[in-house]
């Protein structure tokens, strides 16, 4: 049995959040989201200012915790505290079973994922598809809250409005899931079969809040410091929690805090800070993943870039390189040459050739 850790408390101040025995140091928190917030993504933007960031889901089925992709995301080395690992799974015993392991791994708090849409995931009755089963939703929360409440680790679950526009049931999972001891309820202003279309709502978000004590948080088609304000003075939501809009900028969260904070948005970086990050990303990314990193880094590099000049000429040359050195003198050249106002004549011979 793992020891309970040690109690800390610090006082929560307007712009932190609570969770647990844990202060947030404010409220704009990242979306956990498969391929795309691994280690060296969440290490980037709680440094950027991330009040809050969730590890990919990691799968509870025991025989999967091995495997290179799996250990890849229960790696918490170096990263900043409080740690989240969320988790997917259909059979309460296994939920429980993987939190104590994560736990012993390095996680501080645990996540249940209720609202992923994937149908590789829901095919299996995972995420969002467990919104259908109530009893046995229920059931895996209780499980989890059960084996970390001696352990002091707070259990939060992230979920849709429901199943099916029919049937927006999140309101009562979440009611029940307060009851059973979960710290924290994130909820994305989707149903599972809108998956990422049509607009999010969040009447149900404000019905949730209203009914529960626990902190709640509102997800889905937040991406400036505007819509945030809106969203959270509309709901009462206690912190919204931002995903696509992201995507290649992990600044993204600190940026939205700072003006939450202050009142005011502060200027956007300018393309040099941006490209600064951005290879100091690509680094850690390198360094986590080895060679292998230069396929996964193209995604993450294209979206950084999507809407800075020259991007479709500079992204055809950048998918080619296949050398760790070579992606980052390309970036670095990029960002140079938007310095230096040449980025709409991007010279293809000026970027390296295909290693």
């Amino acid at each position: 049995m793992l020891a309970p850790p040690p109690q800390t408390p610090v006082e929560a101040s307007p712009s932190t959040l609570r969770l647990g025995r844990f202060v947030l140091p404010n409220r704009v928190f990242a979306a956990p989201m498969a391929g795309v917030t691994d280690l060296p993504w969440r290490q980037m933007a709680r440094r950027l200012g991330a009040g809050h960031c969730v590890s990919e889901m990691v799968t509870s089925k025991r025989e999967l915790w091995d495997t290179l992709k799996t250990s890849r995301r229960r790696d918490h080395t170096g990263e900043p505290g409080p740690v989240t690992a969320q988790l997917v799974g259909v059979d309460p015993v296994d939920m429980a079973e993987a939190a104590r392991a994560n736990v012993q791994g390095g996680a501080q708090i645990i996540d249940i994922n209720m609202g992923c849409p994937a149908k590789k995931v829901c095919s299996r009755w995972a995420g969002s598809a467990l919104m259908q089963d109530e009893t046995l939703a229920l059931r895996i929360v209780e499980a989890v809250v059960r084996a970390m409440q001696p352990l002091g680790v707070p259990v939060t679950l992230k979920m849709r409005t429901g199943w099916c526009t029919t049937e927006r049931n999140a309101p009562r999972i979440a009611r029940a899931a307060q009851d059973a001891g979960v710290a924290m309820i994130v909820v994305h202003g989707r149903t599972r079969d809108q998956g990422y279309g049509g607009d999010a709502e969040y009447g149900t978000v404000t019905a949730i809040k209203q009914a529960l004590r626990i902190p709640v948080v509102a997800n889905g088609d937040i991406g400036s410091a505007a819509g945030a304000r809106a969203i959270l003075l509309a709901t009462g939501a206690d912190a919204v929690m931002i995903g696509r809009a992201a995507l290649g900028r992990p600044w993204l969260l600190g940026h939205i805090a700072q003006a939450l904070d202050r009142g005011v948005e502060p200027a956007l970086p300018d393309w040099q800070q941006q490209g600064t990050w951005l290879l100091q990303h690509l680094d850690a990314h390198h360094r986590f993943y080895g060679d292998a990193g230069t396929k996964t880094a193209r995604k993450h590099v294209g979206w950084a870039v999507a809407e800075l000049p020259g991007a479709t000429a500079f992204r055809a040359r950048f998918n080619t390189l296949t050398e760790p050195r070579a992606q980052r003198d390309a970036v670095a050249t990029y960002f140079d040459m938007l310095g230096n106002g040449n980025a709409n004549a991007i010279g293809l011979d000026l970027l390296p050739l295909a290693a």
